[in-house]
């Protein structure tokens, strides 16, 4: 007499008694050219991957079990070079390798940053220009109710109008990149540090206004909370897109 049955029973109750749920979010790549996202789990259960090559137009989804925080960023312009080792113009995260391997993006890097909820509850996610952009993208929702359950947008191209000493330029002489004023000016006014570690002490600059003038959605600094974080209840899922 097999037990299977009784076992598959007991781990699907434990799983529903437990509140956790999985939710998906699809990577898209609408942009013209290939990028390597990479993922950062924060807490909870690790992600099936930590960085992968995505083609122009591909998909890819992605289970998350709730709870769980963590990021998404889109690597630009990588290749491997004869010892194998894998590098990325803009936001590589220093693994050498395709995968992460739990290694975040180094700055500047266009974020999307969740907070997912077990029993299916509240969900918060935004998009993030904090450590600078890299490229334009999108979160929209799948299902989910309340009042800002709706798309965060950046379409902006943040590299058009980066003044330049945030730039960072490709081989080419292209610009690829625009760094925070943190990162490029390392002044505690624009980092949101030191005597300017408050809320109130800490208002936007003209640096981060170039950011939330191009992606008004999007956190452009440190204490950019007005209309940056959106909220979503009922087991939504998710649709990442880079180039949207």
């Amino acid at each position: 007499m097999t037990t299977t049955p009784v076992i598959i029973f007991c781990l699907t109750m434990a799983f529903l008694v437990s509140g956790a749920h999985l939710t998906t979010i699809t990577i898209t790549n609408n942009c013209p050219y290939t990028v390597w996202p990479g993922t950062l789990t924060g807490s909870g259960a690790q992600l099936s991957t930590t960085g992968f090559e995505l083609a122009s137009k591909a998909t890819k989804p992605i289970e998350v079990a709730a709870p769980w925080s963590g990021r998404f960023w889109a690597r630009t312009q990588c290749s491997a070079d004869s010892f194998g080792k894998f590098t990325c113009a803009t936001a590589d995260c220093g693994s050498g390798q395709v995968e992460c391997n739990q290694k975040g993006a180094i700055p500047p890097a266009s974020l999307v940053e969740f907070t997912i909820a077990p029993n299916s509850g509240q969900d918060f996610y935004d998009l993030s220009l904090v450590d600078g952009f890299n490229l334009p993208l999108s979160v929209t929702p799948q299902g989910g109710s309340g009042p800002n359950c709706t798309a965060s947008n950046c379409k902006g191209n943040v590299n058009s109008v980066c003044p330049p000493e945030l730039v960072v330029k490709g081989s080419d002489g292209s610009v690829i990149a625009c760094k925070s004023a943190c990162l490029a000016l390392n002044q505690p006014q624009y980092c949101c540090t030191g005597e300017y570690g408050t809320p109130d002490k800490c208002p936007p600059t003209n640096y981060s206004m170039i950011f939330k003038n191009q992606c008004p959605q999007a956190y452009s600094y440190a204490y950019d909370d007005k209309s940056s974080t959106f909220t979503c209840t009922g087991g939504a899922n998710y649709v990442i897109t880079f180039c949207p």
